[in-house]
């Protein structure tokens, strides 16, 4: 682990849900796996990963630029944080079939459908959601078990699926290595990605600290970016 997991808070993990994950099916009980990770095992890392997630959208100028042409998320950052996190929430903690489940995944169709967003920037952001929980935890926690990878990789690519994203990969391997291909690509620097990831850190931050102290989290923020994305929003590491 590196310095920084030693300032994270600690987790008491639920022995039952780990028992439970222990016997379910990845392929089959993907939502349910998701569900204990998420929810009661490791609920503060997979909102903080999920987080930094988002962060790295920001810093494809695709991205950032369509949403600061928009204003939708430097006018509103709040209320589309929080749209956000509600929704997928909705999904996770009731399911994708559930009438809960069916409301949010029309809710978020119908706020992306306003909008021309290319596949391969969809899929960018499915992967983010994909990899930043895998590699949080790895990091800072405790890795994901080859089964809860599967079930994790399974999960979003039903989301993606259910978003009408094409061309989705079939497996951890081949997501990763499209991820990197992207990201060598297209993560590079904008201002669009300076002002929407600015906004992203700022809202974060001011879930956790007075904005006084802004100044001390934005570098603690940028330690835990790689630096190609510290790059990309034209910060410093």
């Amino acid at each position: 682990m590196t310095r920084a997991a030693e300032i994270l808070p600690a987790q008491q993990a639920s022995p039952a849900a780990s028992i439970e994950i222990a016997g379910l099916d990845p392929e089959r009980d993907y939502q349910r796996i998701v569900f204990l990770l998420s929810y009661q095992l490791f609920q503060w890392d997979v909102e903080r990963s999920l987080e930094f997630a988002l962060l790295n959208t920001y810093a494809i100028p695709s991205i950032s630029g369509l949403l600061s042409r928009t204003a939708e998320f430097t006018r509103r950052a709040r209320k589309r944080y929080d749209d956000t996190e509600l929704l997928l929430a909705e999904v996770g903690e009731h399911g994708f079939d559930s009438a809960r489940g069916t409301e949010a995944m029309a809710r978020i169709n119908e706020m992306h459908g306003r909008f021309r967003i290319a596949n391969d920037d969809y899929l960018y952001v499915l992967s983010t959601f994909v990899f930043d929980p895998i590699d949080w935890m790895a990091q800072y926690r405790r890795p994901f078990t080859d089964k809860e990878q599967l079930a994790w990789l399974r999960y979003y690519q039903q989301l993606g699926r259910r978003m009408g994203i094409a061309d989705i990969p079939p497996t951890l391997e081949a997501f990763r290595a499209f991820r990197e291909r992207f990201e060598t690509e297209r993560m590079v620097y904008a201002d669009s990605n300076r002002e929407v990831s600015g906004v992203t850190v700022d809202l974060v931050l001011g879930m956790y600290v007075p904005r006084f102290l802004f100044g001390l989290g934005r570098p603690v923020a940028m330690a835990l970016c790689s630096a190609r994305l510290v790059a990309a929003i034209g910060a410093r590491q």
